[in-house]
């Protein structure tokens, strides 16, 4: 990631596997029958991503979870898609990536699109220790805690559909970016490779979504999700919507009604590029001395052991919410 910009094959299972203004309508009166969260499932899918270390592309890491994603979004009766392709990063670096899609309810028209991250950042250059700066990053909170929440709701929808359909994308390569020491012009588009070439090569020819929701780094311990400055900028009804959810749940301690900082981040190029309002669920702690985005950001630190499963619990139920009280 990103600056938060504050004013900021064969390991394959061969499995074929809107407009920028959303349409938001308000959680009902007579609520939905929602599935409950299970943030032990939740938690169990973080340590199965870490489990194959550091997922930095071009290692054998990235490419066993890559598999392990598409197989495991099939198990839990997604209609699924890999995007096999390559970008080039910041540092002329030639990346081979996977985008991973998993589809509920393919046949509607009406749908809403969940997407996390899942790649390892290659360096933790915010490591208080110098002699970690060029190691990888286990990532258990920047990418495996999104695409495990993610993967809890897939779980869920499996056993009951929503009345709408659900796209769930993994999307890689979002985190291979400068870091401070970086001489050169620091350009939104080297963050979010993985989303941008999504963007503009949809996994369906002319896809739409009603919105786009992103998680980014949603189990960290003592995360508070303000609401990020792109996300009110193209997206505010559905923000709107999202937060409004977890204070009725119970969660507006995690979720304050408080204007956060810009964070160059997946939605950016989901809301520019793909023009499908998105908005994006990411810690914002400005009195943390380490980073706005949390101690553990870009460092060895960002272990399961520093995982919170009621940040987990807590982000996963209030999508829950949203997406079983989402009409056609």
């Amino acid at each position: 990631m990103k600056n938060s910009a504050l004013i900021l094959t064969a390991l394959f299972v061969a499995i074929s596997c809107g407009g920028r203004k959303a349409s938001v309508s308000a959680i009902p009166a007579t609520r939905a029958d929602v599935p409950e969260f299970n943030a032990d499932s939740a938690f169990s899918y973080i340590k199965h991503q870490t489990d194959f270390g550091p997922r930095v592309p071009n290692t054998e890491s990235h490419k066993k979870c890559a598999a392990w994603l598409s197989k495991k979004l099939y198990e839990l009766g997604a209609e699924c898609a890999v995007q096999h392709y390559s970008t080039v990063t910041f540092d002329k670096t030639e990346l081979d990536c996977y985008n991973v899609i998993g589809s509920y309810n393919p046949q509607s028209t009406t749908r809403i699109l969940l997407c996390s991250h899942w790649d390892s950042r290659p360096w933790a250059d915010n490591d208080p220790d110098p002699a970690n700066w060029k190691k990888p990053v286990d990532a258990a909170n920047d990418g495996a805690s999104g695409v495990a929440v993610i993967l809890e709701i897939a779980r869920q929808m499996q056993a009951k559909l929503p009345e709408i359909g659900v796209d769930c994308i993994f999307l890689d390569a979002e985190d291979w970016g400068p870091g401070d020491d970086f001489q050169g012009q620091h350009l939104e588009s080297y963050w979010g490779l993985g989303t941008q070439y999504w963007a503009r090569n949809p996994h369906k020819e002319g896809y739409k979504a009603r919105y786009a929701i992103l998680l980014d780094m949603v189990g960290g311990k003592g995360a508070k999700f303000c609401r990020e400055g792109y996300s009110i900028m193209y997206s505010k009804p559905v923000v709107d919507k999202v937060w409004s959810a977890a204070g009725r749940l119970g969660y507006g301690s995690l979720f304050p009604p408080v204007d956060g900082g810009y964070v160059t981040d997946d939605h950016y190029f989901i809301n520019n590029i793909a023009r499908i309002s998105a908005i994006d669920i990411v810690p914002y702690l400005p009195n943390c001395k380490e980073s706005s985005f949390g101690p553990t950001w870009h460092t060895t630190h960002d272990n399961i052991e520093n995982i919170d499963k009621k940040v987990l619990e807590a982000v996963g139920k209030t999508l829950l919410e949203v997406i079983y009280n989402e009409k056609p």
